[in-house]
């Protein structure tokens, strides 16, 4: 049994090998890539407006609300990062259940690329509101003696995510894997819903745990700014 879309080598370009978790990322991408411009590219800014327009809109209008109830801060700054972040993982998670394909969410570098992507949004945030050089002093504050332990939270956070999203695919599979191996003619319908249900249920939570952190970060980064210019 493959554990992890680490171990599959799909093709290799001298010596370079090319797992499945590099490929069906690369897949993702493309496929993301070409859905957006497919629906994008109808776009109207005054009526008639179609369906398919009507539908997006009410969509983003559903994630913004959602990000403004988690965050409760402007939702718009944060649309672009967050909705990228759900989309990928949960194509990768819902195409897991298609024979064959290997989810990238699987491996433990894709959830950690994620991760750090999560951990680097909460400087890339803080800059663009505070800019780099005030951001940067809110590290020493309200002491300098302040400064690893500040780094030292944010770090175990983004390792935190890492292990989290991976280890619940993980287990996703693992679990499928048994019970297929076990009855595998009774549970394979049963599996595929299981497997759709959880990987909605894990974007959503992982982008949710991001969202938190990433506000949170944004929001503690400006208390210490203030804090510091109030001192």
């Amino acid at each position: 049994m493959t554990l992890s879309p680490d171990q599959v080598v799909v093709f290799t370009v001298g010596p370079l090998a090319v797992t499945a978790t590099l490929f069906y990322t690369w897949l993702v991408m493309a496929l993301l890539v070409v859905v957006s411009a497919v629906v994008t590219r109808r776009l109207r800014v005054e009526p008639p407006f179609g369906r398919g327009q009507v539908v997006l809109e009410a969509l983003v209008d559903f994630v913004l609300q959602q990000i403004r109830e988690v965050t409760r801060q402007d939702p718009r700054p944060y649309l672009p990062f967050a909705g990228t972040l759900f989309l990928f993982i949960l194509v990768s998670n819902v195409l897991g259940v298609v024979p064959g394909f290997l989810s990238p969410t699987g491996s433990l570098m894709t959830t950690g690329a994620l991760a750090i992507a999560v951990f680097l949004a909460v400087p890339a945030f803080g800059v663009s509101r505070l800019g780099l050089r005030r951001y940067l002093r809110t590290y020493l504050e309200p002491t300098p003696l302040m400064l690893p332990f500040t780094v030292l939270g944010e770090v175990s956070r983004t390792i935190a995510l890492a292990m989290r999203l991976f280890g619940n695919v993980m287990s996703s599979s693992m679990i499928a894997a048994i019970l297929l191996a076990v009855a595998p003619f009774v549970f394979p319908a049963l599996m595929e819903a299981f497997g759709l249900f959880f990987g909605v249920l894990h974007a959503y939570i992982f982008t949710v745990l991001a969202l938190v952190y990433v506000a949170s970060g944004a929001a503690e980064t400006e208390r210490r700014a203030a804090k510091g210019s109030g001192g």
